[in-house]
C-alpha cells in the first residue's frame, strides 16, 4: 500500500485516476491509524495528497469560471497541501526524533540529520509545504516557512540530484524563476536547473517544459519561448512514449493547453 501511488504512473486515463485516488488515500490513512509511525505510509500519503491536490483540485479550481467555486477549490487544495506536509513531517520525525523542533530553530542542522533514504520524504514534504505557501494567498506565518522548505529541498538535491528523474531540479526551476532578484531568485539558475531536469528526464518527461514556460518565460515576457516550449510539450506522444511517465505527461499536456489558451492574458 505504501508504494501504491506508483501504480497510477502508467495509467492513460487521468479521470479514472482522479476518481480512484481519494479511495486509495483514505485506505492508506486507515492503515496508518493502526501503525502511526510507518514511514512508508507517511511518505506515500505525503506524495499522494500533494499530487492529487496539485493535478486535480488546484488545476480544476484555476480553470473554474465561477468565482465562488474557484475560491472554494483553491481553499480545499491548500488544506490538502497542508495535510500532505504534516504527513511528511511526521515521517521525518519518525526517523529523526526532534527533527521538527530543530528545523524550526536551525534548518541547516536539522536537514544534516537526513540521509539518502530520507530523500523521498525531504522532497515531498518540501514540495507540499511550498505549494501550501504559494496557494495561501500570502499568509505571513506560512511565508516565513519558505526558508525551511528550501533547506529540505537543497538537502535532497545534495543527497540525490537524480531523484524522480530530475524532479528536484524542476522544483528549483519554479523556485528560482518565480522569485524576483531582491527576494533571492535567479533566472540564470532557473535555466540551469531546467537544462539539468531535461537531461535527467532524458526527454521522456515534459513537465519541465511546462514549468519553465509558466515561470521563466512569463516572467521575462518571452512569448515566443513560451509558445515554443508548450508546443514541444503538446507534440509529445504522451500515450505511447515513456509509459512510466504516461499519467504525468498527460496531465502536463492538459496544463499546457490551458496555458496556451491564456497567452493573451499572460503577455502584454
Amino acid at each position: 500500500m505504501s508504494s501504491g501511488g506508483y501504480s497510477f504512473a502508467a495509467d492513460d486515463d487521468p479521470d479514472l485516476v482522479r476518481e480512484a485516488a481519494p479511495f486509495a488515500l483514505k485506505a492508506q490513512e486507515s492503515l496508518l491509524a493502526q501503525d502511526p509511525g510507518h514511514r512508508g505510509l507517511l511518505a506515500s500519503l505525503c506524495r499522494g495528497f500533494t499530487q492529487y491536490a496539485s493535478a486535480f483540485v488546484w488545476q480544476d479550481a484555476v480553470e473554474q469560471s465561477d468565482a465562488e467555486r474557484a475560491a472554494a477549490g483553491k481553499e480545499r487544495a491548500n488544506r490538502l497541501f497542508l495535510r500532505a506536509k504534516e504527513y511528511g513531517m511526521r515521517g521525518l520525525e519518525a526517523a529523526h526524533p526532534g527533527f521538527g523542533e530543530r528545523l524550526a530553530a536551525d534548518p541547516a542542522s536539522a536537514v544534516a540529520m537526513a540521509g539518502e533514504e530520507d530523500v523521498p520524504l525531504l522532497f515531498w514534504t518540501a514540495a507540499s509545504w511550498s505549494l501550501a505557501i504559494s496557494t495561501s494567498g500570502g499568509v505571513p506565518t506560512l511565508l516565513a516557512d519558505l526558508p525551511r522548505c528550501e533547506s529540505l529541498m537543497r538537502r535532497a538535491l545534495a543527497l540525490r540530484e537524480d531523484y524522480e528523474h530530475g524532479s528536484i531540479h524542476e522544483y528549483f526551476v519554479a523556485f528560482e524563476g518565480g522569485r524576483p532578484g531582491p527576494m533571492g531568485g535567479s533566472l540564470d539558475k532557473a535555466r540551469r536547473h531546467f537544462e539539468r531536469a531535461m537531461e535527467l528526464g532524458r526527454g521522456r518527461k515534459i513537465s519541465p517544459l511546462v514549468t519553465f514556460a509558466e515561470t521563466v518565460s512569463v516572467r521575462t515576457q518571452n512569448r515566443e519561448e513560451f509558445l515554443g516550449l508548450l508546443s514541444r510539450a503538446l507534440a509529445f506522444d504522451a500515450r505511447e512514449e515513456a509509459p512510466e511517465f504516461r499519467l504525468a505527461n498527460l496531465l502536463s499536456q492538459r496544463k499546457a493547453k490551458w496555458l496556451v489558451g491564456r497567452v493573451d492574458e499572460l503577455f502584454l
